[in-house]
């Protein structure tokens, strides 16, 4: 199979579709991989790693994704890149076509391309498999975020996130007790914040009192979630609905009566995002000030990490990629039920996803 790594276009994206160990080992099965030139730059990859791995170098992305039965990236192509894609062949990467444009979903319709969405990877378990190290990496730094928000010069209340003796910590709210809302508890624990965490879930909800003592976790509902973002320095939203876009849980009317120059984190952005006030944002210009309240809303936040990123990524990521190549699309979408309920189109039709407007939801 002919496997193809462009290098990701989209602003400040500095991840790769595939390590050079990636490509050695997809060498060593037998397929041919084309990598295009200074693709895994941002994540210190250099071609002659990819070279020394056994893949050969292309000058163009329209090379890369005219010539490619699979092309492996992170971040969903943009319209060109889609209009670059061989009829037939396979797309995998973190596509979020539940936020995606009508015209981007009939493209790949029209083309036939079977869309491979990572962050839809189940396990035995039920587990993301893939979309879990990018989750922990997004908890991970979450306290880092919310520490240069709250500084007066981002434009926040000029409250230190940890406290000092007899000065109070910051009061952070996570909506979402999964992955990634975890993650964010651990690390803001660590960093000294006083965290309250709603979840509908209750075993959830215990997991996290139990790993954590001293973080509030409360039951999610409209009553609770608005008086916890009243009183909250920081809120995260962290809900994930896999196939579906994000539910809108914070409405305008919460965030109108957060104290101003509060922060709000929308790490649900990906899926279109878990808070009404919310829109996307870039590690460029990363803020935004809507009813008082600065929003941060980018959606790729490992994206600046990217060598970590790459190889977590390469690790969770392999062996499902391992299958495609190595069976076809056709026969593991019978035979291994976790890639076939990540597959969002195949031969011109739509499967495993839901598409609902914010209004709807």
């Amino acid at each position: 199979m002919y496997i193809g790594i462009p290098k990701e276009s989209r602003p400040f994206e500095y991840r790769v579709g595939l390590s050079p160990a990636g490509a050695e080992i997809l060498s060593q099965n037998g397929h041919q991989v084309f990598v295009q030139h200074e693709a895994g730059l941002g994540s210190g990859f250099r071609d002659q790693e990819y070279e020394k791995a056994g893949a050969r170098i292309a000058f163009s992305a329209e090379e890369v994704f005219g010539r490619a039965d699979l092309v492996l990236k992170i971040a969903r192509p943009l319209n060109q890149e889609m209009e670059w894609l061989k009829d037939g062949s396979i797309l995998a990467g973190l596509l979020h076509l539940a936020s995606s444009s009508q015209d981007q979903i009939d493209l790949l319709l029209k083309k036939k391309i079977t869309a491979l969405a990572y962050e839809q990877i189940a396990d035995a378990n039920g587990a993301l498999a893939v979309l879990r190290p990018f989750s922990l990496m997004c908890g991970a730094m979450i306290p880092q975020i919310a520490a240069r928000l709250l500084q007066n010069n981002w434009g926040g209340k000029g409250i230190l996130l940890s406290g000092l003796p007899g000065v109070p910590p910051a009061e952070v709210v996570i909506i979402g007790g999964g992955v990634v809302g975890a993650s964010a508890a651990r690390s803001l624990v660590g960093a000294g914040a006083h965290v309250t965490v709603i979840d509908k879930n209750i075993a959830a909800l215990e997991s996290i009192a139990e790993r954590f003592p001293g973080v509030v976790t409360m039951i999610s509902t409209k009553r609770n979630i608005e008086r916890a973002t009243a009183y909250a320095d920081v809120v995260i939203g962290a809900v994930l609905v896999s196939g579906q876009r994000a539910p809108i849980v914070i409405t305008r009317e919460m965030v109108h009566a957060m104290k101003p120059r509060s922060v709000i984190i929308d790490v649900s952005i990906d899926e279109g995002g878990c808070v009404e006030t919310s829109r996307p944002t870039t590690h460029e210009f990363p803020t935004f000030v809507e009813e008082g309240v600065v929003h941060y809303c980018v959606p790729n936040i490992p994206g600046v990490v990217g060598r970590t990123a790459s190889h977590v990524f390469l690790n969770a990521a392999m062996p499902y990629i391992l299958e495609v190549v190595n069976k076809g699309v056709e026969v593991v979408m019978k035979e291994c039920p976790s890639i076939e309920s990540a597959i969002n189109t195949h031969n011109g039709k739509l499967l495993n996803l839901v598409r609902l407007s914010a209004q709807e939801k």
